[in-house]
């Protein structure tokens, strides 16, 4: 009975209330029918060993009233009561589920979450990962009940702002990471840019009272059949390069490959960086 009922929670949507009422009715009427079917079955039997005390156009009558009544009735509380318990086990499956996907103090996807939905991502996509600069210095100075604040803040402001086809998670600690859409690559570090600037001009509370953050960012495009393990990377290492550059910056991949052209072309002497490899900056450091 548990596993039929375990079945049922998987199969059906049962986190409706009206799915548990066409449930009864259907098996109510399974039931009568069934009942019906054993006893057409076996009147005749019960008047060949001459035990029916009614004729047989009676009994049957008689029978077919009292499956409706009593069988229909009964076999309809008993899958109503069903009904309710495989609808309490399919809700805290979603509630579990939910939960198992969402980062609890900052209410956005976690990261297995988030590391699902970068799969499936398309084409006309980017990765940003976020991070919070300087957050070990706002844990130190006001305490870590005020870098839960920040973390809260930024969130919120992250989910405002990402809607719709975007996927935004908190990746841990102080990191996040988007999955940015847009019609072409220009757009999507635009929107990014105007992340950063709105929050760098949040004030956040705090307790004793109110600081303002920088973000950075590091930003890889998805295209054709790039592995997302290596969109990932290069999103990382824009991140760093972001850090390294001064934080409160926005970096593109294409930037961090003319950086590392960049510092070849000086290890082998050269002045200038190959002409095929265009220099990208995006945002001010602080």
């Amino acid at each position: 009975m548990k596993r039929w009922i375990s079945l049922q929670a998987e199969l059906g949507n049962f986190q409706q209330r009206r799915t548990i009422y066409i449930f009864a009715l259907k098996m109510s009427f399974l039931a009568v029918i069934l009942s019906v079917a054993i006893i057409l079955v076996m009147l005749p039997v019960v008047e060949w060993l001459g035990l029916l005390p009614l004729p047989m156009l009676e009994a049957i009558r008689l029978c077919l009233l009292l499956a409706w009544l009593i069988g229909g009735t009964v076999s309809g509380v008993l899958a109503l009561l069903a009904g309710y318990a495989i609808h309490k086990l399919a809700v805290s499956r979603a509630e579990f589920e939910r939960l198992s996907r969402t980062d609890m103090l900052s209410g956005l996807l976690n990261r297995r979450a988030f590391t699902d939905a970068l799969e499936e991502a398309k084409d006309d996509a980017s990765l940003v990962i976020f991070d919070v600069d300087r957050f070990k210095t706002i844990n130190d100075r006001y305490g870590h009940a005020s870098g839960d604040a920040v973390i809260i803040a930024v969130s919120q402001i992250f989910s405002g702002i990402f809607k719709g086809r975007d996927v935004i998670a908190r990746l841990g600690g102080e990191e996040f990471g988007a999955i940015v859409h847009g019609r072409d690559m220009a757009e999507r570090i635009a929107r990014i840019e105007g992340v950063k600037t709105r929050i760098a001009d949040h004030a956040i509370a705090v307790e004793g009272g109110a600081v303002k953050i920088t973000i950075s960012a590091g930003i890889a495009d998805m295209w054709g059949e790039r592995k997302k393990e290596l969109v990932y990377a290069a999103a990382d290492k824009a991140l760093y390069l972001a850090k390294a550059l001064g934080r409160n910056r926005v970096v593109h991949e294409s930037e961090w490959l003319n950086h590392v052209w960049q510092r070849r072309s000086v290890e082998e002497g050269q002045e200038t960086a190959p002409d095929h490899v265009e220099p990208h900056r995006y945002g001010h450091g602080i």
